[in-house]
């Protein structure tokens, strides 16, 4: 496959998340079709209608790159380029009337994001980068925090429920809880990562999340001064990671959280 324009690709990218956004301000009060309830997680048709719109902008102008998206795959995941879609990351606190929700896409070549892109309908921000490039919030350039302290700082933190899961977080929640300024636990990836590469949030802990849910974002963080740390986790297309504005990650001491 022949080299593909960031400048075109960032451009279409901001288009699909422009229109998907739009799709789900205008749904936001609307009831919702449940696709599938889980004990803590809900899929909406919502959810797929927004990935296919997005597919299909993305395709118009890229028809054989294929698309990794939460709501399904589509070609061939070991081609040069792909791109990696979360149509509404944040779902629960979506359907629940809560305004914290994005959309993010991604587009990776050989594995590593070279184009990001998150738009949160709501306040209609939009995060762009491209490889190389800085990380601008609605055209302007923005950089990470440089708080260094602990004491100083605001740390965002998730997790998946299971058991294992919890044992392992809920200790290091405790600590970091009583050393950090605040803790917020906030429910969409995408826009932590976003917040941590504008300085709202100066880090971000996660033990275990998707490729589709930090994507875009670690691409933010990195070109906005920050470092975006990850481990394998179990099963494909998982981590273990650890946003942060370059200065926090040994301080807040979450190596064993990670493993």
């Amino acid at each position: 496959m022949k080299t593909v324009s960031l400048k075109t690709a960032l451009a279409t990218a901001v288009t699909a998340a422009r229109a998907a956004g739009k799709i789900m301000h205008a749904n936001w009060h609307k009831p919702k079709h449940v696709n599938c309830a889980e004990a803590h997680d809900i899929k909406l048709e919502l959810d797929v209608r927004c990935q296919a719109l997005i597919e299909k902008i993305l395709r118009g102008v890229f028809p054989e790159i294929p698309v990794l998206g939460e709501e399904g795959i589509s070609g061939d995941m070991n081609a040069a380029y792909r791109w990696v879609v979360d149509p509404i990351d944040g779902t629960v606190n979506y359907f629940y009337g809560m305004p914290h929700a994005a959309v993010s896409i991604a587009l990776e070549h050989e594995q590593k994001s070279v184009v990001g892109v998150i738009y949160d309908p709501f306040t209609d921000e939009i995060w762009t980068t491209v490889k190389g490039g800085p990380t601008r919030l609605n055209g302007k350039i923005v950089r990470v925090s440089t708080r260094g302290k602990l004491s100083e700082s605001i740390v965002a933190m998730g997790f998946s429920k299971s058991k294992e899961n919890l044992d392992k977080s809920m200790p290091h929640l405790m600590r970091l809880a009583r050393r950090t300024k605040k803790i917020r636990i906030m429910g969409s990836a995408a826009l932590e990562l976003a917040y941590v590469a504008c300085g709202r949030l100066d880090a971000y802990v996660e033990r275990r999340i998707n490729l589709w849910d930090v994507a875009a974002g670690s691409l933010l963080v990195e070109n906005a001064g920050g470092e975006f740390y990850t481990l394998p986790a179990p099963g494909k297309y998982r981590y273990a990671m650890c946003a942060d504005n370059g200065l926090l990650r040994k301080k807040l001491q979450i190596g064993s959280l990670l493993k």
